[in-house]
């Protein structure tokens, strides 16, 4: 094997530190957005070495160029059967690598410019299929509260409805995030990007919220012990969604039996956007309940809840008044393949 080039080096370098230390400490502390990062750029080197020939010794900037990415999409599309709306986000991971790349490596600027000229995959968005109140009634009336298991299930469900927060935000809720004492009781929720937002309960959630405690948690609960934990490992380890998600569809079923209105393949994130539904039919403005979402952009809310144009135009004046995770550094050897040499996981075809 030829001996890597220097800037085969420095672009590999430049993956593996902006996986392991920039993505974790500026980006996202979430595993999942991790995860996704890593994932793309695995599937990108892979491209390159087992569809393009590309070795350690030829990685470079060309390697990177708008051609040789557009022809990766096609091949998630075509061989790997992905989406559009996984194409587009595995091109955002890749545009955010080129973008940290360019940053650091000036003559490698011009990559991050040509790939935001990459035109996105048109998206068929699949509307969120809705729950009404009635729906949600149901679906907690069915839960077996003579059962330890279902009374956990009660107070998780209540949470997520009652805040709309991620399933991860809620998993990764701690007990020092929950202010049930307070005047206005409230919890911590430590969203995408690390952006804390504050969120308050009823007073309905809060007497579910310290029954759970109460059963689940000894009488002085470690501040630093996950509010839903994992069997297996006790307070330090949280619920996983996977597990989360089989107790949700259970349910659903069963309550499915008894009201054709709730899903029978419900999932987690259906609850979140029951709530925000029931905000925005409830009056509330568009405005708060993205915030409350933890919404970057006002449009995203718009498009999630498939809001009207009259209440769009409402949002719109009321912006206008408030206007006024560690791999070890394998570019120091050229052994192996070039995912090895880059980092990342080897692609399996």
């Amino acid at each position: 094997m030829k001996k890597a080039k220097n800037e085969s080096i420095i672009i590999a370098r430049h993956i593996n530190t902006f996986l392991n230390e920039y993505v974790p400490s500026q980006k996202s502390r979430s595993n999942h957005t991790l995860k996704s990062y890593q994932y793309a750029l695995s599937l990108y080197i892979g491209f390159l070495e087992t569809e393009k020939g590309i070795s350690v010794e030829g990685l470079c900037g060309g390697c990177f160029s708008r051609t040789i990415i557009e022809e990766w999409l096609q091949w998630l599309m075509e061989q790997r059967g992905c989406s559009p709306e996984t194409c587009n986000n595995r091109l955002a991971s890749l545009r955010a690598f080129l973008k940290y790349l360019g940053g650091r490596e000036i003559r490698l600027l011009y990559l991050s410019e040509e790939a935001t000229r990459i035109p996105r995959k048109k998206e068929l968005r699949k509307k969120v299929k809705g729950m009404s109140k009635k729906a949600v009634q149901a679906l907690l009336a069915i839960l077996d509260l003579s059962t330890k298991s279902g009374r956990r299930d009660l107070a998780l469900m209540i949470i997520i409805y009652s805040t709309a927060a991620r399933m991860d935000e809620i998993l990764s809720l701690k007990i020092e995030q929950l202010h049930l004492d307070a005047e206005k009781p409230n919890v911590t929720i430590i969203g995408k990007g690390g952006k804390i937002r504050t969120l308050y309960l009823l007073p309905k959630a809060v007497a579910h919220l310290k029954k759970y405690l109460k059963e689940f948690h000894d009488n002085t609960p470690n501040p630093e012990a996950y509010v839903f934990y994992s069997r297996n490992t006790g307070p330090r380890g949280k619920m996983s969604q996977t597990g989360i998600n089989k107790q949700l569809k259970k349910h659903s079923r069963a309550a499915h039996e008894m009201c054709d209105e709730v899903p029978p393949d419900l999932h987690a994130h259906q609850l979140r956007h029951a709530k925000a539904s029931h905000w925005l039919e409830d009056g509330m403005n568009i405005v708060q309940i993205s915030f409350l979402l933890g919404h970057e952009q006002l449009q995203t809310t718009m498009v999630y809840l498939d809001v009207t144009t009259e209440q769009e135009l409402k949002a719109l004046v009321t912006l206008e008044d408030e206007n006024d995770k560690k791999v070890s550094k394998k570019w120091k050897s050229g052994k192996g393949g070039l995912a090895k040499f880059c980092g990342v996981k080897s692609l399996k075809m």
